[in-house]
């Protein structure tokens, strides 16, 4: 421990900037989008000591709580614009909307399973219908754990 007060002491830029690339690479491993903002804060926290304002680790760890809540709060508004209002940023079933599947098995009276980003969903066909089992389809949108889908060619 004295090792690493005796570092903070004399280099703070750098541990605050290793710090955000330790919740960097988190992220980049977890894919959960959370841990993107703390990396942030964690980084303005390191230009801040690099441009002189050494106000010591409890203040420097307070100002990083209020940037990794500012960062958190305005890049999920950032995202939730770009994305569309109502989305929620870590809903990986979102990210299927637009994905190119196939059909798992026939697909009859609008009901069947489709096979879309590697996995098998329940699903149903825009309009109704019947596809054979291979057909092609196309998500349009994500309700729940059911895909709805439209076939393509």
């Amino acid at each position: 421990m004295e090792l690493v007060t005796s570092l903070y002491v004399a280099h703070p830029f750098w541990v605050w900037l290793s710090f955000g690339a330790a919740l960097l690479a988190i992220e980049a491993a977890a894919n959960t989008e959370w841990l993107l903002w703390p990396a942030a804060a964690a980084g303005l926290t390191a230009l801040f000591t690099l441009l002189g304002l050494r106000l010591g680790a409890p203040a420097e760890v307070a100002i990083f709580a209020a940037l990794t809540l500012l960062t958190t709060l305005g890049g999920r508004k950032l995202v939730s614009r770009v994305q569309g209002v109502g989305h929620d940023i870590n809903d990986q079933r979102l990210r299927l909307v637009g994905l190119a599947g196939q059909a798992a098995g026939p697909i009859a009276a609008g009901h069947g399973r489709v096979f879309v980003d590697g996995a098998e969903w329940p699903a149903d066909l825009e309009g109704g219908g019947d596809l054979p089992a291979g057909a092609r389809v196309t998500v349009v949108e994500v309700s729940g754990a059911r895909l709805t889908v439209r076939a393509v060619g």
